[in-house]
Order: structure tokens, then sequence, then C-alpha cells
């Protein structure tokens, strides 16, 4: 009976992964975008639109904007929560844990991303009547995409990265220090490695303004970034290359606009 219960706990968090993915998926072909977050005829359209024009937009409203970027979170940071819950199920076996401690862990956690998710909405609204991103989400100047790239680049070495990525890279740890029982400790906990997670991955949400939000390759590598970034065999070895590279990157863009007449 156990083992039928963590089968299906497992089945419905990996399904709830590939749905959001695809929900994501169908908003960016309503939108008229490919998966490189290329858009068509129609999309071109959308994001030269004025967000101040008489007409209801739901990318330039909070409500559509914000389910977007929850579902947005839930499609790329559940992934990386899976060493996170083996952890968790671990101390099922050897401590007190339970199968509703684990279900909060995972609701505490998505919680505070979607709290997160509200943030980067207004974010995104405030730059769109700014004038600052087009749209769909994509820096208009190359400047300030080097310039997140910069910024995002230069986290990687601070010792706020540093200090949130050792949680999110040894979870066990944390729920040792920080051990709670049943659902409401399961809750407590999740909400706390939740803040640190943000902490340690708001700049690759942050990411997508430079690629675009609904460019779906450019926050899958983002994800898939994160997901090694947290694996225990590899997460030290990534953090401060990726720092490097985006610096790198920062550096390269509004160069090469100049030397290109971009």
């Amino acid at each position: 009976m156990q083992g039928m219960l963590r089968s299906t706990l497992w089945l419905g968090f990996f399904a709830s992964i590939l749905g959001a993915w695809w929900v994501m998926y169908a908003m960016s072909v309503d939108m008229d975008v490919d998966l490189l977050g290329r858009p068509g005829e129609m999309g071109a359209r959308m994001a030269a639109m004025d967000p101040r024009m008489p007409m209801y937009m739901p990318m330039a409203n909070f409500g559509p904007l914000f389910v977007m970027w929850a579902i947005m979170m839930a499609a790329m940071m559940l992934p990386t929560l899976v060493p996170t819950l083996r952890a968790y199920e671990d101390l099922i076996h050897s401590a007190n844990g339970t199968r509703a401690g684990w279900l909060a862990v995972l609701l505490g956690y998505f919680i505070v991303w979607v709290l997160f998710a509200a943030v980067i909405t207004g974010a995104q609204l405030g730059l769109l009547f700014g004038g600052v991103v087009d749209m769909l989400g994509i820096a208009k100047s190359p400047w300030v995409a080097g310039g997140l790239l910069l910024v995002v680049g230069l986290f990687q070495f601070t010792r706020t990265k540093e200090i949130c990525h050792g949680v999110c890279h040894a979870p066990g740890m944390y729920f040792l220090g920080h051990w709670r029982t049943g659902f409401a400790g399961g809750l407590r906990m999740g909400l706390g490695l939740g803040a640190y997670c943000v902490g340690c991955c708001w700049g690759f949400m942050a990411l997508g303004f430079v690629g675009g939000v609904m460019n779906l390759a450019w926050m899958g590598l983002a994800t898939l970034f994160m997901v090694i970034e947290k694996l225990p065999q590899l997460g030290h070895y990534v953090t401060r290359p990726m720092g490097f590279a985006l610096v790198l990157a920062g550096v390269a863009l509004p160069v090469w606009q100049i030397f290109t007449g971009g």
C-alpha cells in the first residue's frame, strides 16, 4: 500500500511538470511564437503593440500574465525539487517523516515560487509600460539585455548565492537542522526551502527578459542548468563557470550590436 501511494505521488508530481510545459507550449502557439521564441506574422504584430492601446491585451494585464508566470514556475522549478523530495523521502524511512509532510514540503516550496511569480509579473508590467520590454517580454535594447546578463552573472559569485545554493545543493542538511514533523512541519520547511531557492535562482527567471519569456528553448536551457546546479555530484562545479559565461555574454552582446550596426 505504501509503495502504491509513493508511486502515485511521484507520478502525479512528474505529470504536473509535463502538464505545465504543455500549457506553456500551447500558450506560445496561441501567441504565434515558435520554440526558439521567434514570432510569426501575428506574433510580431503583438510584440509591437502599445500596451496603452484601448483594447484588452492579456500580456498587459496582471491576471493572465501572473497565471502564465505561475505555470512557468511549475514547469521550471518543480524539476529542481527532485533531490529535496528524495532527501525528505529518506527521512520517512529513517526518521518520522510522513507522506503528508512530503506533500507539504512540495506545497510550501510552490507557494513561495507563486509569490515570486506575482513579483516578477509586476516587474514585467513595469518594464512593459516603461518601454523597456515588448509585449512578448523581450528587452528592446541590447544594453538592457547585456546588463541583465551581467548582473545575473556577477550574482553567481556573491555570498548570497553561495549560501542559498548551499541549502538547495544539500537539502538533507537543511532538514536535519530544521526538522519538523507532520503536514504543518513539512509546510514550514517547504516555505524555508522555497525562500532559499528563490534567492538562488531568481536571476535565471529574470533572464527570460533577454531571450523572451515565451522562448521555450531559452527557458528550457535555464531549467536544465538549475537542475544540474542542484545535483549533489555536480552542483558546486557549474555555478561559477556559468557566472563567467553570463558576464562574457553580457559584455559581448552590446559590443556585437555596435559592430554589426544593430
